[in-house]
């Protein structure tokens, strides 16, 4: 099968401190920044949305995959919060990287396994031997409207993969997805912000899609979860991912290293991209790796993944996870509103 020869990993400046939101709407920090299990999460400065985290992530994986753009034959960019609805951000980030125009792209929308989706299509394409490269993002600014339990996770970031055959520096063995109708999480054509279904939202939606995609990969290969060093899933908060981890068999260090969110939030449709990135950042030639997204409405995709040798060329060329984390800077709620446009017209 096809593998990944780059990737990139943009994370945005900007930070929120739980204890700030919490201030603002009268609840108790200690005990949202513990159910939750996040300290804190990305925002977009006013100048930053999907369109720009997607090109910023995408010229980092180029560079890594050390390859010449104009080969790039599909670009494909999973988000819920593209900044045009009739407009792709996929040309966008197709132009920005120098990438010819004899290619096919699109936009792609599954809640947040859109960036997932787009690794799929691009391996569909290389392996049939229809493009030589495809680069696919998962990016969001994700949305929570103000007061609502959203506005503690939900934030923004992005990361690219180029899927080839050439010089890989991990490998897929195979991949597997699990998708119902399950209605947890939505938002109707105009409005602003999505909605939850309450009680759709754990184990009919989230645990059941998450364990079954990985269920459905540990049966296709017959491995099982202590078969791999590291694992990655969605993280739509650090406790969901670590039961998820939990009720699969893996251990503390196999899942530590993927687990994002307690330092940048959620971040969509980059959530299990990213983390998959901060594996790979230390990950170590014959590591398998296994990464299962999710998301809303329902689905989820799985991946087995064993990094090789070319790894070590290749890591230290563009930034890394760990460094964009560290790289912050805090704002109050009142900034943040204003970068996230809440304060609107009656």
């Amino acid at each position: 099968m096809a593998g990944i020869v780059g990737y990139g990993v943009y994370i945005p400046l900007y930070r929120i401190k739980v204890e700030e939101i919490a201030r603002v709407w009268g609840d108790d920090p200690e005990i949202i920044s513990k159910g939750l299990v996040v300290q804190e999460k990305s925002v977009p400065a006013p100048d930053e949305d999907t369109a720009t985290i997607s090109v910023e992530a995408a010229r980092y994986s180029v560079k890594r995959a050390m390859i010449d753009p104009q080969k790039i034959g599909a670009v494909y960019v999973g988000s819920e919060s593209h900044p045009y609805a009739v407009k792709p951000t996929a040309t966008i980030v197709a132009e920005a990287v120098g990438a010819s125009p004899n290619l096919t792209a699109a936009d792609f929308e599954f809640a947040c396994k859109a960036g997932t989706a787009g690794m799929q299509a691009c391996m569909g394409l290389v392996d049939s031997g229809i493009v030589e490269y495809g680069l696919a993002v998962g990016a969001d600014t994700a949305q929570g409207a103000p007061g609502d339990a959203l506005e503690y996770t939900a934030s923004a970031g992005g990361a690219a993969y180029i899927i080839g055959h050439d010089n890989t520096l991990a490998d897929f063995e195979d991949t597997y997805s699990f998708t119902t109708d399950t209605p947890d999480f939505y938002r109707r054509e105009g409005k602003p912000y999505p909605r939850h279904g309450g009680r759709f939202t754990g184990e009919p939606a989230y645990f059941k899609h998450v364990i079954a995609a990985a269920k459905g990969i540990f049966e296709k290969l017959g491995s099982e979860p202590s078969d791999y060093d590291h694992v990655v899933f969605h993280q739509p908060n650090g406790k969901f991912y670590l039961k998820a981890a939990k009720k699969l068999g893996f251990s503390d260090e196999q899942s530590r290293t993927g687990l994002l969110a307690p330092f940048i939030g959620n971040t969509y449709s980059g959530a299990t991209p990213i983390g998959l990135a901060a594996i790979l950042d230390i990950a170590k030639a014959g590591d398998r790796i296994l990464a299962v997204s999710y998301g809303s409405g329902a689905g989820s995709d799985a991946f087995s993944i064993i990094v090789n040798e070319e790894i070590e060329r290749k890591r230290d060329t563009v930034p890394k996870v760990s460094e964009l984390i560290e790289k912050k800077k805090y704002v109050d709620y009142a900034l943040y509103a204003k970068f996230k446009g809440k304060l609107r017209m009656a």
